[in-house]
């Protein structure tokens, strides 16, 4: 399964979070280091699911970039 995460920027330190599953967060020094920590937060995340019994949810949330002017 593949989900979408948003890694943002905050001071000296990087957050993030997946859409698709909410409550599921990491911080990191870097955004490497945020995006390894996300990795294992949602495994443990789908983990904490399946032993509830719960179902997984389906990744849904895609990703795209569009480029504006910064100034006129």
């Amino acid at each position: 399964m593949r989900y979408a995460i948003v890694i943002e920027r905050s001071g000296n330190s990087f957050g993030a979070w997946a859409p698709d599953l909410p409550g599921c967060v990491a911080l990191g020094g870097s955004a490497e280091e945020v995006q390894r920590r996300m990795r294992k937060a949602i495994e443990m995340h789908l983990a904490g699911m399946r032993e509830d019994g719960g179902p997984i949810p389906p990744a849904t949330t895609g990703v795209e970039y569009v480029d504006v002017a910064a100034s006129q």
